[in-house]
């Protein structure tokens, strides 16, 4: 496992490297939010990015007024605006794609009581997903732990994950902030175009070296949707909110369960979205205002079906065009 320490200088040594990676993070926009299609060359971090072209991808959910997913769904059905003026649709998938998630687990004092609970929906998790789907968890209180499942980055053993979040006692204060960037450090080494973050907490943050803003603004950056289970109770240290607020300006959800046993029948509702979603991607305009931000909206046209809801991410940041990712639903290696 890889850990923040406890020693003060050991611990400034591993924040340092991770301002340093969040910071480059921060600056390639365009890799987190535009991926090239076709076709591209995705090397090593030091070599050099072959593009063709660039497209924005946009995980996008479709739910009926009862909260069901509207399948069947074509390419005419939908329409894309960026800041307002319509966008050709160049990517169209409506398919159960693997995806890269990040456990993300509170372990903190107050957490203590509901982790048996949280350790059997992290397996009910994992055996509801795609089958190619690849996982890792992220244990935290005053420390910050990377989980590696018998030495490996990503898991998509059920059993192995429930172990990694039994593998840290409940104890100390909340290192949320430093935790969701220490996943969306790690997803860098996903395989899978899609990311995920699912983030296990009471919302209270009272120990982390990043301070909210700067997480938020790392996650409006990337491409990863950031899904929360807030267990509010009565510790004065919650804050669900932040939570709530980093769902949202990610494309997730934020879930606030009526009790910790209701913890499983969300993280199944969380598998099922991310299996059901629907991929679009559109070829942006060129732009020389790199790092401004353009809103999206998407529109779905679907007679008979009643109100529908679309939910996807509200934005993206407009990045060095020479940057790219790789493609939907494609490995990077």
């Amino acid at each position: 496992m890889a850990t923040w320490c406890t020693d003060p200088s050991q611990k400034a040594n591993r924040f340092a490297a991770i301002c340093l990676i969040a910071a480059v993070l921060l600056g390639v926009s365009s890799a987190a939010h535009s991926r090239p299609w076709p076709s591209a060359t995705l090397q090593s971090a030091q070599s050099k990015i072959s593009v063709k072209t660039e497209l924005v991808p946009l995980p996008v959910s479709v739910t009926d007024a009862t909260g069901n997913v509207v399948a069947g769904l074509k390419l005419e059905d939908f329409r894309i605006y960026e800041n307002g003026r319509p966008q050709d649709i160049s990517l169209f998938e409506d398919g159960d794609n693997p995806v890269s998630v990040g456990l993300i687990v509170d372990h903190s004092r107050s957490m203590g009581a509901k982790l048996p609970a949280v350790a059997a929906a992290v397996a009910t998790f994992a055996r509801s997903s795609n089958p190619q789907d690849e996982m890792f968890v992220v244990d935290f209180n005053d420390d910050v732990t990377v989980e590696l499942m018998n030495g490996k980055a990503f898991t998509s053993d059920a059993s192995e994950l429930a172990k990694a979040v039994r593998a840290v006692a409940a104890r100390g204060r909340t290192a949320l902030y430093d935790a969701i960037t220490e996943g969306l450090v790690h997803l860098q080494l996903a395989h899978w175009a899609r990311k995920a973050l699912i983030i296990v907490s009471d919302g209270g943050d009272n120990a982390s070296q990043q301070k909210f803003s700067q997480v938020l603004a790392l996650a409006r950056r990337s491409q990863v949707m950031i899904y929360s289970i807030v267990l509010v109770g009565a510790d004065e240290e919650e804050n669900p909110k932040i939570l709530q607020r980093l769902s949202k300006e990610t494309g997730g959800i934020a879930y606030s369960p009526s009790s910790v046993e209701n913890v499983t029948d969300v993280s199944t509702r969380i598998a099922r979205d991310l299996r059901e979603q629907y991929t679009l991607g559109f070829v942006p305009e060129k732009s020389d205002r790199n790092g401004s931000f353009r809103k999206l909206d998407v529109k779905v046209t679907a007679p008979g079906r009643g109100k529908i809801h679309v939910r996807t991410r509200p934005g993206y940041f407009v990045g060095d065009e020479k940057q790219a990712s790789i493609a939907p639903g494609k490995s990077a290696s």
